[in-house]
């Protein structure tokens, strides 16, 4: 609540003249009627009337007081905040292949970055976020959506061996630029996590980048891998699975000339804490534009008050003129 014309308040001063005034006029008393004797009316009940004899005058100083705050404009304030926010369309694109199960990431690769990508999904506000993931051949995991907990379900899900073994870097690639083909979105952005080279698939790889740089998408690429040897999940004679140390062969190349083709970046991820680092990294490069607005608006409220005062001077009059009726 405040008031558009404050000064105006000072009105209400006026009341206390005015209030003073009645007070020594009903002590002096007013009009008198000579009588020889008033024992026959002394001793007489006292009526209704008797008590409500200061009402008009009550009636007429709450008007007036009415019509002062009226003056002063009192307003009601509404406080409102709008938020626009400009989101981004991301598509993380992630290599399920067997090797990603190697064990030079805690515990291994592929949990690593299903962990790192939920969290980088949980501080994306106002985004939509999609997944696909490619071993042999590539598939959606998850459409673009803003249910951020439905993704990280589905992101939780993903595990190597679903579908058919091998890198198709490319398939990863155009599988994630597909789902972003009919996006109206001002900004759009796959984030492509591989820990090889690719050895399969119909798309090449530098050939998905060029369809992404004419559909304004941006690519992030990220080697995941130590540097040197690292233990690789293989199968012994008797079927079980065993870890053998073989050279990390990431294509560096090729995903840098991926990033370099579409505006984007290439990251090598050595341990979990630098894959972590990467997508704060690429958090911070594709900031969502958040435009708040705060808007106060104002609601005149003087009018239930100037009634409000209207009426009791109408009451005043009725109570003086027909019930509280006095001999001139």
């Amino acid at each position: 609540m405040r008031f558009a014309n404050p000064y105006l308040l000072w009105l209400l001063t006026l009341l206390v003249p005015m209030i003073a005034y009645y007070i020594y006029r009903t002590m002096q008393g007013g009009a008198a009627i000579r009588i020889s004797t008033v024992d026959g009316v002394r001793h007489a009940p006292r009526t209704l009337r008797y008590y409500l004899r200061h009402l008009p005058f009550v009636m007429r100083v709450a008007a007036f007081a009415l019509m002062i705050v009226a003056l002063a404009r009192p307003q009601g304030v509404e406080e409102q905040s709008r938020t626009n926010a400009e989101g981004i369309d991301i598509m993380l694109s992630i290599d399920i292949s067997g090797s990603m199960l190697a064990r030079d990431f805690k515990p291994d690769r592929i949990s690593a970055a299903k962990e790192v990508a939920a969290s980088f999904v949980a501080d994306r506000v106002g985004d939509r976020i999609g997944l696909a993931v490619f071993a042999g051949e590539a598939f959606t995991q998850s459409p673009l959506t803003t249910d951020k907990s439905s993704l990280q379900t589905l992101l939780a899900r993903i595990r190597s061996g679903v579908i058919e073994d091998g890198t198709a870097i490319g398939n990863g690639l155009a599988t994630a630029i597909n789902r972003l083909r009919e996006s109206d979105s001002k900004s759009k952005v796959v984030i492509l996590l591989t820990d090889g080279v690719n050895n399969r698939g119909e798309m090449s790889p530098l050939m998905a980048a060029d369809i992404a740089a004419d559909m304004g998408i941006r690519v992030y690429t990220i080697g995941v891998g130590t540097r040197g040897k690292a233990p690789y999940p293989a199968l012994d004679m008797f079927g079980n699975m065993t870890f053998q140390m073989m050279d990390v062969e990431i294509d560096e190349e090729t995903l840098s000339e991926i990033a370099s083709r579409t505006g984007g970046k290439y990251f090598r991820a050595t341990d979990k804490e630098k894959l972590k680092a990467i997508y704060d990294e690429i958090n911070q490069l594709e900031k969502t534009k958040v435009e708040i607005t705060d808007l106060t608006i104002y609601h005149e409220e003087f009018l239930p008050l100037l009634l409000l005062a209207m009426a009791l001077l109408l009451m005043e009059f009725l109570f003086a003129h027909l019930i509280l009726k006095r001999i001139p």
